[in-house]
């Protein structure tokens, strides 16, 4: 790494040209404002990734900044920090930014190709965050093919006077984010970290909404379980099943970078930040006990709806044991008389028709009584 002397004298001599490179890179949409919000999370444009950027000064987004090179001259000068919003950019996109910054190789190729673990890793004097985020897919029934959580991902590259958001999946829109700590300057003065804190606490906050509908839905189908036809509904328990597991996959691998951040001290991060960390750290630790509380649950479930499956095969079983057993006494009685010999007992007889019929019916009704008292009918 670069002593910060020399890192200066090379920033003066090629900062122009990066910002003029990474300008051409990230070209700004052409329906979004310099200092305005964008018209939506969709990137339609080929030419940009870019969503929203912005130059903040003690904790105030600074409407005078006329352009991004300006914004970034301003910001290495020691007077704040620029927040660049992407949405799923490709590597030629992230390239100018990756060398504006001197972020690093490996977190650029992440950032990119997406399909991460939540982390936290330092490299240099910048810091890469992951975070896992879901959304909960509304639906009228539940049933063996609903998707009930859509996952994407977050990532965040936080510098000194920087933060680069990385998002994949358009459910982590960023904007209502951007909002609330605009308006709450005495929270962003706190600089990069601040913002890294609300990203992580929307994030979390995404969440616990999401395990509040799971509840209703795991409610629903435990009643449905044990209702009459309750075993037809095994798949749909394995669907939110896994469903479940999905989110446990997003949500146990945060507690670590959380817990480092909420605990120990790391560089770029205030140390007014870090209680606002933990309070993050609490409410994702109620996430991982009902989420692992889902999954118990479930399996119970699951495992009673199977065994509710085996008793109603084996009812079906009984009955059909019981009323081959009854047929049986017609079939054998029928196929003694159906053989015809000339000397068989009572065939000159003229009531012995009705004697046969009698003996047959008499049979099956003992036997239907005998199987209905002991519940095979």
């Amino acid at each position: 790494m670069a002593l910060p002397g020399v890192r200066d004298h090379r920033n003066a001599v090629l900062g122009g040209r990066r910002a003029r490179a990474m300008m051409r890179a990230i070209r700004r949409r052409p329906d979004s404002h310099l200092n305005g919000h964008p018209s939506g999370p969709r990137n339609d444009s080929p030419r940009t990734a870019v969503v929203d950027w912005a130059f903040y000064r003690d904790g105030k987004r600074q409407e005078d900044v006329s352009s991004y090179t300006e914004a970034v001259r301003r910001a290495r000068d020691g007077g704040g920090f620029v927040w660049i919003g992407l949405f799923e950019p490709t590597g030629d996109q992230l390239a100018g930014i990756a060398e504006e910054f001197d972020l690093h190789a490996l977190a650029v190729e992440d950032a990119v190709t997406a399909h991460q673990r939540p982390k936290l890793e330092r490299y240099g004097d910048s810091l890469f965050a992951v975070f896992k985020t879901v959304r909960y897919c509304p639906h009228e029934e539940f049933t063996a093919s609903s998707e009930v959580v859509e996952t994407g991902e977050l990532m965040a590259f936080v510098g000194p006077e920087f933060v680069v958001t990385v998002r994949h999946g358009d459910h982590s829109e960023l904007g209502r984010v951007r909002r609330q700590l605009q308006d709450n300057p005495d929270h962003l003065r706190h600089g990069p970290s601040a913002v890294l804190h609300a990203v992580a606490d929307r994030v979390v906050d995404d969440y616990l909404t999401v395990v509040d509908r799971l509840q209703d839905d795991i409610d629903e189908l435990e009643i449905s379980i044990f209702s009459a036809r309750g075993a037809r509904n095994v798949e749909r328990v394995y669907q939110l099943k896994r469903e479940v597991l999905e989110l446990k996959r997003a949500v146990a691998p945060l507690a670590g970078p959380l817990r480092q951040l909420a605990e120990r001290p790391v560089r770029l991060v205030a140390p007014e930040i870090r209680e606002y960390f933990r309070d993050v750290e609490d409410h994702l630790a109620r996430v991982r006990e009902q989420v692992s509380a889902f999954d118990e649950l479930l399996t119970s479930i699951l495992q009673a709806g199977l065994a509710q499956l085996t008793v109603a095969e084996n009812e079906d079983m009984r009955k059909i044991s019981a009323w081959v057993a009854i047929l049986a006494v017609p079939t054998m009685i029928a196929g003694i008389y159906g053989m015809n010999f000339k000397f068989m007992p009572e065939t000159h007889w003229r009531y012995g028709y009705f004697m046969v019929m009698a003996l047959i019916v008499g049979i099956c009704f003992g036997l239907h009584r005998y199987f209905k008292r002991n519940g095979w009918l």
